[in-house]
């Protein structure tokens, strides 16, 4: 499905839309609560840490999923990441899967019981924060400072899969971004005991671009988080193109884009959108290659070791 967050979902961007959505939003509401409530709970022989959001999109799980296998294989375990399946969004997969082994299943039940039955002593939940059949032993949420919450309303009112108060179940929150007293105070008033770390992202291939133009693309969750990343490192960027999370691209535009690669023009996207590109036309296409840094890492990793 190729889906463009509507305006209206940022900050500050309550609407009448927004209004009129609002009883869809509450019966979403009121059917979590029932899942949540319905749901039967497998517990594991070996600790589940999930990585989630509750911000629909574009809050940065991948990288911090590779950084706690990182530090998992630091701490001599031997992780997994897990993840529900979804034939049309294997972008992640093909990441992820350069950097251990991914177990996937329809079910993340049966997908976290075969990482078990190979070996694996301890899994990474890619996005399964909204799964009540998982029981989770340590539980990550992801937000960006840019977009916080939004509007502040539930989908389809707004972009959150559910309320703040969902944060009763995190241990901790991961903000990609300055630190900010406003939001760690909507935090602490949900849950007064929840760990709030700080990441900022770093390229580790930004000079390649340096007094370049670059026509940048992105078909991510939020592509304005890329372009302003570049920004931020002083690339020249000529042009910016916006496509949906998760697009796979045909070939008529993937020739559209390479049309636009002249002398000294660099075409550049995120490393997520290169996985979903055919081999055939990835030797004209750049990536900008992201590794996160956490403020107080060895405090997360105290915590991370508190599960294992």
């Amino acid at each position: 499905m190729n889906f463009f967050k509507p305006k209206f979902w940022d900050k500050n961007q309550t609407s009448f839309l927004s209004i009129l959505l609002f009883p869809f939003s509450l019966l979403i509401i009121a059917i979590s609560f029932l899942k949540k409530h319905l749901t039967k709970t497998y517990k594991f022989s070996i600790p589940v840490i999930c990585i989630g959001n509750i911000y629909l999109g574009g809050t940065g799980k991948t990288p911090l999923c590779i950084e706690i296998f990182s530090i998992l294989k630091s701490l001599k375990m031997k992780p997994a990441f897990v993840k529900k399946k979804y034939n049309s969004f294997q972008d992640e997969t093909k990441l992820l899967n350069q950097i251990g082994p991914v177990y996937e299943s329809q079910s993340r039940v049966n997908a976290i019981k075969n990482a078990i039955e190979n070996n694996a002593n301890i899994v990474i939940l890619d996005d399964g924060f909204q799964d009540f059949s998982v029981k989770k032993n340590f539980s990550i949420i992801c937000f960006n400072s840019n977009q916080w919450i939004g509007n502040g309303f539930t989908i389809p009112s707004g972009p959150l899969r559910e309320t703040l108060y969902a944060l009763k179940r995190a241990n901790c929150i991961i903000i990609n971004g300055e630190k900010n007293i406003d939001i760690e105070k909507k935090i602490f008033d949900k849950n007064p005991e929840v760990k709030i770390f700080y990441v900022k992202y770093n390229s580790q291939n930004i000079n390649e671009y340096i007094n370049k133009e670059v026509v940048a693309f992105a078909g991510i969750g939020n592509p304005d988080n890329f372009f302003e990343l570049l920004n931020d490192n002083n690339i020249n960027v000529i042009e910016k193109i916006k496509y949906p999370d998760h697009y796979q691209y045909s070939e008529k535009e993937l020739k559209n884009l390479l049309d636009k690669k002249k002398e000294n023009i660099i075409l550049l996207t995120t490393e997520k959108d290169y996985f979903r590109i055919p081999d055939m036309y990835k030797k004209d296409i750049k990536y900008l290659k992201i590794k996160i840094e956490i403020e107080n890492k060895s405090q997360l990793i105290e915590e991370i070791k508190k599960i294992i």
